[in-house]
């Protein structure tokens, strides 16, 4: 989501779907996102774009992410577009005997034997993150998420929107968690991706925090408090500076000050596009109300605390959308009246109030409301130790699901 004229809060969006790439029939990973590029851009590119989506490699070799080509003005039709460029890579893998997986996590990948990073443009990059860290586990290998790039325009916008996705993020595991399994087995979580990706870097702690950022009173605060740290602790692991970047950032939403925006990273992605769109519409709305101060005050957001918000976010890695709010600072920031409330509670709210249940865009976004987050309706399908046949046999009807653009 990159632009010349800064772009004012809720202008524009951009979204990013990751997709990981398997074998037709035994939905094993294969390693050839570079030839599918190779393929549709007829020579070696890690990016391609044509048209309003475009294509990207990611770390691992077996990835591929779709993304809006640009700030899109709307969010309005944008699964279509999605579904439209699946059903293109599709295509194009068929006679490599393969296609592109759903969901966050692939249920029985070994990263240490199947993991292979991107070998062209930028492999600096993932050479000096497998040096560091060792990439062959699934933090870094098995993880596929939606990004939501929300854009702003000054200092004032920036804190204003920092704030309220700081507020909105602990419970984005309640309307998105889909990864249950791991190693061919539930994990006792239904967001095993966000356990996974809140670990990966414990090396170096500054650069994940504690998944929720700091809150700050100004960019060059963000910079003070948040950049500066992880750069002088990741200076003695990468004396060439290769990862002295911005992205380095892996909170659960980063500004990308290049972009002129904030990317909230933190979204397992969906069964299918039109899924996904349904849950951007929905956290979208929640930033929105908060950054407006419809929910609350902006004095409110600002008293609760990072770790009251990470402690809430980790319990909802396990408890998704049954997690239960009793702190009233948070329930005052969201502007719930009743306390407790369960994280199902807030989202209908959320959802009642803004009246996202109406109008062309309600019905999605009502499917996804009517129906628990995408990883207990695995768990109900395949059970907590299912055979790989029966995982298997699961994970095809979610390619169903992505290749019909429905809800599993």
């Amino acid at each position: 989501m990159s632009q010349q004229t800064p772009l004012h809060a809720f202008a524009a969006f951009g979204i990013e779907i990751e997709y990981a790439i398997v074998d037709r029939d035994s939905l094993d990973v294969r390693a050839i996102a570079d030839r599918l590029l190779a393929d549709v851009a007829g020579a070696e590119v890690n990016e391609f774009a044509d048209g309003p989506i475009a294509w990207s490699n990611e770390l691992s070799l077996h990835v591929i992410e779709l993304k809006t080509n640009g700030p899109a003005a709307s969010l309005d039709g944008l699964d279509e577009l999605f579904s439209t460029e699946v059903a293109r890579i599709d295509k194009l893998l068929a006679k490599y005997h393969a296609r592109i997986l759903p969901g966050p996590m692939h249920p029985w990948m070994d990263p240490l034997t199947e993991q292979r990073l991107w070998p062209h443009e930028q492999n600096e990059i993932y050479a000096a993150y497998d040096r560091i860290f060792n990439c062959r586990g699934h933090g870094w290998a098995n993880l596929q998420s939606m990004h939501i790039n929300l854009p702003f325009a000054d200092d004032a916008q920036f804190v204003r929107l920092h704030d309220a996705i700081r507020i909105a993020l602990p419970l984005l595991p309640a309307l998105a968690a889909a990864s249950p399994y791991v190693d061919g087995k539930a994990s006792g979580l239904l967001d095993t991706r966000l356990e996974t990706y809140r670990l990966n870097q414990k090396r170096v702690p500054e650069i994940t925090g504690r998944v929720i950022p700091d809150r700050v009173a100004s960019i060059d605060e963000y910079h003070s408090r948040i950049l500066a740290p992880m750069f002088r602790a990741i200076a003695p692991h990468d004396p060439q500076g290769v990862l002295h970047g911005e992205w380095l950032n892996s909170r659960g939403a980063i500004a990308r000050f290049d972009r002129g925006a904030i990317e909230i990273r933190i979204l397992d992605a969906q069964e299918s596009p039109r899924a996904d769109l349904a849950v951007a519409r929905a956290v979208v709305t929640l930033v929105r109300e908060l950054y407006e101060t419809r929910a609350s005050s902006a004095a409110a957001q600002a008293l609760v605390s990072t770790a009251t918000l990470a402690d809430l976010f980790e319990q909802a890695l396990r408890e998704g959308e049954q997690t239960t709010i009793s702190d009233p600072t948070v329930l005052t920031a969201l502007g719930m009246d009743m306390q407790p409330c369960t994280m199902a509670e807030v989202w209908q709210v959320v959802c009642t109030r803004n009246r996202l249940l109406e109008g062309s865009g309600g019905e999605a976004l009502m499917a996804l409301m009517k129906r628990a987050p995408l990883a207990r309706r695995l768990l109900e399908r395949a059970g907590a130790q299912p055979s790989r046949d029966a995982l298997r046999d699961v994970y095809r009807q979610l390619c169903f699901s992505l290749e019909e653009n429905s809800f599993f």
